[in-house]
């Protein structure tokens, strides 16, 4: 009786196999995730800060969105993001902005309440230090409540932590707007790596414990990106040493060597949490050297301009506009464009940049009894 049962799923698993592999879902029937949802910042942002009232709302208009959703869509990018891609490749929906929802079916197959601009820490933070935040006074607190009250509290506790349990739940990217605001505002590298990044560490590990005590079971946490190959960081922070340049990428080092330093110590973190919550699987999600091989051989991913913005003065009233955004790494001069997002996250769906690989959440609830194997399999992440 169990061999028809195991040839068929492995059957079955091959063929979802084969169509993950071209970027695709295998249909609902194994769908491994019911939904996602996300928090961070411009990374992740599908709309949510255009329907706050800020002069700042750029992606509110065009050129912003115009090569996928020919339209502005409030995503700070040319097109899709990193997050969509990921809805994509688990057959879901792209995400809705919490903001833009107007009752709970909403939110059926996820809710998204990262918000451009948006920091780890609370706005206090910076206003003490003296360090001004132009977009919002957003910051993760502020997303974990919106979760808490509004999404959580309107259903029984029970509905609430099924439904995280069913969830992907992406924390981030954040706490890269926490080092923007500081690093463009003159504060000394010191400064920042000893007071800022234990903060914010700090604040990501409480959110995600929080999740985790709402029912959470299985988070994707990425890192941050190399922004010393950011054109904003390469203008301000411009130099005639020729050593303070890595000479394959164009990069600036010691920017690189910051964004490093973050991400070791939210490893670090990361498995210190791990051993605190066995039952739930915690990824790690590698932009920073998902990132850093468009920059080392762009050649392979049909980029032929990796440091200079596609949208010159795109901050500005009448941008100039690259005839290839696909030909681009950077969109704006801070945010990817969407060629680049899609080879990141296809680094994420295919590649090396997950630890552990998202695969095992499926794993882990198929030994919970909620997935099949071909579930397991299929999740070659």
């Amino acid at each position: 009786m169990a061999f028809p049962s195991f040839l068929s799923l492995q059957k079955s698993a091959a063929i979802c196999i084969l169509v993950f592999l071209v970027f695709a879902p295998c249909g609902d029937a194994t769908r491994c995730y019911e939904s996602i949802i996300s928090f961070g910042d411009s990374l992740a942002d599908t709309g949510n800060l255009i329907r706050m009232w800020n002069p700042y709302n750029i992606a509110a208009v065009l050129p912003y969105g115009e090569t996928f959703f020919h339209r502005p869509t409030g995503r700070f990018s040319d097109g899709r993001l990193i997050l969509d891609f990921i809805a994509q490749s688990l057959g879901l929906p792209f995400l809705r902005p919490y903001l833009s929802a107007e009752e709970e079916s909403d939110f059926q197959k996820g809710v998204n309440f990262a918000v451009a601009g948006a920091t780890a820490l609370n706005i206090s933070f910076f206003h003490e230090r003296g360090i001004y935040n132009a977009m919002t006074n957003t910051s993760l607190g502020t997303q974990l409540d919106w979760f808490h009250e509004s999404f959580c509290t309107n259903i029984h506790s029970a509905d609430c932590k099924e439904k995280l349990q069913s969830s992907l739940v992406m924390m981030g990217e954040i706490g890269g707007n926490d080092y923007n605001y500081a690093f463009l505002q003159g504060i000394p590298r010191e400064e920042i790596s000893s007071s800022f990044v234990p903060e914010v560490i700090s604040t990501i590990s409480s959110a995600i414990t929080k999740l985790i005590e709402f029912g959470a079971r299985s988070v994707v946490v990425p890192g941050n990106l190399p922004i010393g190959c950011s054109p904003v960081y390469l203008f301000y922070f411009k130099s005639s040493k020729q050593s303070e340049y890595n000479s394959t990428t164009g990069c600036i080092n010691w920017l690189n060597e910051f964004s490093m330093y973050h991400n070791e110590q939210l490893k670090l973190e990361l498995s210190r949490l791990r051993e605190l919550h066995h039952n739930t699987t915690i990824i790690y999600a590698d932009y920073y050297n998902a990132a850093m091989d468009l920059y080392t051989s762009p050649s392979n991913y049909g980029f032929n301009n990796t440091l200079s913005a596609c949208c010159g003065q795109c901050m500005f009233p009448n941008p100039t506009v690259c005839d290839e955004p696909s030909s681009f790494v950077n969109w704006d001069g801070i945010h990817l464009t969407e060629a680049a997002y899609e080879a990141i996250a296809q680094g994420l769906l295919h590649g090396p940049y997950t630890s552990p690989h998202v695969y095992e959440f499926c794993i882990l609830k198929g030994s919970r009894g909620a997935q099949t194997s071909s579930d397991h399999l299929r999740m070659n992440i």
